[in-house]
């Protein structure tokens, strides 16, 4: 079900991606980038927990953040 509201999210990214993100100067601290990151989050973990992480991270994208490499958690392991 998570993964099925993703499909908006993924949407505004990939809006943002292709409309917003050429007009502004490449300034992102991580990589992968943060829309990469919340792509690959919302895939991977859905719209609930990949959107927290994705606004977790674009949140922590600043000159007094983090940097560096930070890739999306693996999804964890189903029992059974």
């Amino acid at each position: 079900m998570g993964k099925l509201l993703a499909l908006p999210l993924i949407g505004l990214v990939h809006l943002y991606r292709y409309l917003l993100s050429p007009l502004l100067p490449g300034a992102c601290r991580y990589t992968p980038s943060c829309s990469q990151y919340g792509l690959e989050a919302l895939r991977t973990h859905g719209a609930f927990r990949g959107g927290y992480l994705t606004l977790k991270r674009i949140l922590s994208c600043h000159p007094w953040g983090g940097h560096g490499h930070d890739p999306v958690p693996q999804a964890p392991k189903k029992h059974g």
